[in-house]
């Protein structure tokens, strides 16, 4: 027996093939014409991995395929100053001052269903315009241009996970000379306003100078602008459309938090657990790895299969189960050691606030069906999520 990521029950259901991974084959080799990779599975194997960015390196990107270093995509020295250069960011203190426009906005796109039809989708009509704006607010992008980024954020995920770089290669050079843009437009009134204007992402950006006080190379600027675009949107739209899926597929789960709120956050920590909404991310082989006696060589793709560790037997108790009391934080959905999310704090934020809006204010909100899955296979969402008030 094998494992096949791209294989259609895989694709339809995960978790299918978790346990053959975990009991069978925690290092399991995989090859298609299009890629290869290895992958790891076990809850302390990926935890080792995450964590040992010497041997585990994300040198060549975080995709299945090999590409150039760039950004916060890189081993450290150079991750750690520009993870840095961001931080200020999604530092606790900003990360709050961003929960009055989440319920504002979570409100008015409450208030835009409840004006409507008494069927909406759930994912096109919340879960995609919240983070997107959010993030596209941060990066001081004006909000005509949110399905722009809708778009060019959906182009960069299917483009990282097929085995063609090349594709929609017109799309790439739009995104990428509309930020470039941007970036310039930024540095030109930082230089007219020197560099305690408004400390937006962009800002950050569009300021950040190395440790020899130069200014980052453009090409690093615009893929952190990339990364944070994808990383502040597409998952956290998977995030609150996972997270109402499970509660909506069994209405006791949503009776249980109408009659205590306490659960909110736990709620939102199970759905990360259970659902996360990037499968895995990848890491290249430095050198030839020994792991449960076979070897990984040097020079290949490694697949850190968050998904499966997530429900991982010798860590948590009936995996399988959603349990939206559970207390364990210990879930890998947003990697661990060096590469941990930076956007972390900003989801968790958004997928609370959207619920407690939601309990408040569609107490009686179901689901009409399960919808389908987004496309790429290593991220783990809705594409619609069709719902009734």
């Amino acid at each position: 027996m094998s494992w096949n990521p791209f294989h259609p029950d895989i694709m339809e259901d995960p978790s299918s093939g978790h346990e053959y991974l975990l009991d069978q084959c925690p290092v399991h080799f995989f090859s298609s014409p299009e890629m290869r990779f290895y992958t790891l599975s076990r809850y302390d194997d990926v935890s080792s991995c995450l964590r040992d960015t010497t041997r585990f390196s994300s040198q060549y990107g975080q995709g299945p395929n090999f590409s150039e270093p760039a950004g916060m995509l890189c081993d450290p020295p150079q991750h750690t100053l520009y993870r840095k250069l961001i931080q200020p960011a999604f530092s606790p203190k900003a990360v709050e001052e961003l929960r009055p426009k989440v319920i504002s906005l979570t409100n008015e796109l409450v208030d835009k269903i409840l004006s409507g039809d008494s069927t909406f989708d759930l994912h096109d009509e919340i879960a995609f315009p919240l983070p997107v704006t959010i993030i596209a607010g941060m990066l001081g992008v004006p909000s005509s241009d949110l399905e722009k980024f809708k778009r060019w954020s959906d182009i960069q995920v299917e483009i990282m996970g097929s085995g063609d770089l090349d594709k929609y290669k017109e799309e790439q050079i739009e995104f990428q000379n509309y930020m470039l843009k941007h970036l310039r437009g930024r540095k030109l009134e930082l230089a007219k306003e020197g560099r305690e204007g408004k400390q937006d992402l962009l800002n950050l950006i569009a300021s950040a100078r190395n440790e020899q006080d130069e200014a980052i190379p453009e090409s690093d600027a615009l893929s952190m602008l990339n990364q944070l675009l994808v990383g502040g949107n597409e998952t956290t739209t998977s995030l609150i459309t996972n997270l109402f899926w499970r509660l909506l597929e069994k209405p006791s789960r949503w009776r249980t938090l109408l009659e205590d709120r306490s659960l909110v956050r736990s709620a939102v920590e199970e759905s990360l657990r259970y659902d996360p909404p990037v499968l895995g991310l990848y890491r290249n082989s430095a050198s030839d790895i020994e792991i449960h006696d076979e070897t990984i060589p040097e020079g290949e793709k490694v697949y850190v299969y968050y998904a499966a560790a997530n429900r991982d037997p010798r860590v948590f108790n009936k995996p399988n189960e959603f349990d939206i009391s559970r207390k364990a934080r210990r879930h890998m959905s947003f990697g661990l050691g060096t590469h941990f999310c930076v956007g972390a704090p900003t989801a968790r934020l958004e997928a609370e606030v959207v619920l407690e809006v939601m309990l408040e204010r569609m107490p009686d909100l179901r689901m009409l069906n399960s919808g389908e899955r987004i496309k790429p296979f290593f991220l783990w969402g809705r594409k619609h999520l069709p719902c009734a008030w």
